[in-house]
């Protein structure tokens, strides 16, 4: 028998959401009180204590021992199955958290998790914001919990973010486009593609950059070239079986991610296949596993650390400006970071007989 999935709180304990919901206001309402800042009309804090009183609410003693000054938590909530990509984000993060005095809160949350006692247990922690990474930068629910929690945030990586939240990402239709091009230029005319994860809004932004680019070189777009993987090392190793595995199989492949690129390697090895000589093997983000593994990827170069560094600074920003009651200041909501191409040792002209 299958256990029931363990919860951050018991079931029959009162959240700082009952609270909310009992007296009619928003969680971050709720913390406010807890908090006892003094942005809170007298009657709505009357609700709220009365709530809390009626549901035996206990708000977390340290969180509230923080409470005051101008000190400031930051939530970054991560569901990434790169080790690569992730580790770029945190460096970055940890980095501008130190460089801005501020304290950073790091939490795994995945798709079974409840997103609104995943933001509960962040305002319990009175964390003032959340840097929101990709795949959960796409997740409606998740955003949705953050908005009614009033909580600002940064999403990370999509260029699909709702108006009322700060975004930062690269241009993902134009650098697959860029790279499709090249590999195009090296002479290849059939070019595999490995898609990411369907959940992720960059995975057809990337899919569309590589169609347009086959347009634009007067290729056709064969369905059978494009494989669909999940922006993990092990879905890139069946993704390029299959295409390996084709009768007229590719002579170059270009995978969404690294980590999948790097599946591509380890998979023509597997089949006596040389990198670059037999099949030419490209990247997308341009971590650290680009470059750990031989051949040396040839890869888009997604600027993660210096966008996690970016999008917590913008945020600590926003946070003062919030507090200081000058959210006219605010100003621009959309930052787009620049990508580039990196070229290394995977890639090089499709075999003669080929070309």
């Amino acid at each position: 028998m299958k256990k029931p999935r363990a919860t951050r709180r018991q079931h029959n304990t009162p959240t700082i959401s009952d609270v909310a919901a009992r007296a009619g206001v928003s969680p971050m309402t709720v913390s406010r009180v807890i908090n006892a800042k003094e942005s809170v009309r007298e009657r709505t804090r009357e609700r709220v204590e009365a709530a809390i009183a009626a549901l035996n609410y206990a708000p977390n003693a340290a969180a509230r021992a923080l409470a005051g000054g101008d000190d400031i938590r930051i939530g970054l909530l991560h569901s990434n199955p790169s080790f690569a990509y992730l580790s770029a984000l945190l460096v970055g993060a940890l980095d501008q958290a130190s460089r801005s005095n501020v304290q950073l809160m790091v939490e795994k949350c995945d798709d079974a998790d409840d997103y609104r006692a995943v933001i509960d247990h962040l305002l319990a922690g009175r964390v003032d914001g959340v840097l929101l990474p990709a795949p959960l930068s796409d997740a409606a629910g998740i955003l949705e919990a953050i908005r009614d929690a009033e909580l600002p945030v940064v999403a990370m990586a999509t260029e699909h973010a709702p108006e009322w939240a700060l975004s930062i990402c690269i241009d993902d239709k134009r650098a697959a486009y860029e790279m499709t091009r090249h590999i195009g230029a090296l002479g290849h005319r059939r070019i595999g593609f490995i898609k990411g994860d369907p959940n992720q809004a960059a995975s057809g932004t990337r899919l569309a950059g590589y169609r347009r680019a086959l347009k634009d070189m007067g290729l056709p777009y064969d369905p059978k070239l494009v494989v669909n993987g999940l922006f993990s090392y092990r879905s890139g190793l069946d993704a390029a079986d299959v295409l390996l595995g084709l009768a007229d199989p590719p002579t170059a492949i270009f995978a969404s991610n690294d980590d999948m690129a790097a599946a591509s390697v380890a998979i023509a090895h597997r089949r006596g296949l040389e990198v670059p000589r037999d099949l030419t093997v490209c990247g997308f983000d341009d971590t650290a596993l680009a470059t750990t593994i031989w051949p040396e990827l040839t890869t888009i170069r997604q600027p993660v650390l210096d966008m996690a560094r970016i999008a917590l600074e913008r945020l600590v920003q926003v946070i003062r400006l919030r507090r200081a009651g000058r959210r006219d200041e605010i100003g621009q909501s959309h930052i787009r970071a620049e990508h580039a191409l990196i070229r290394r040792q995977s890639d090089a002209a499709p075999p003669a007989a080929d070309a």
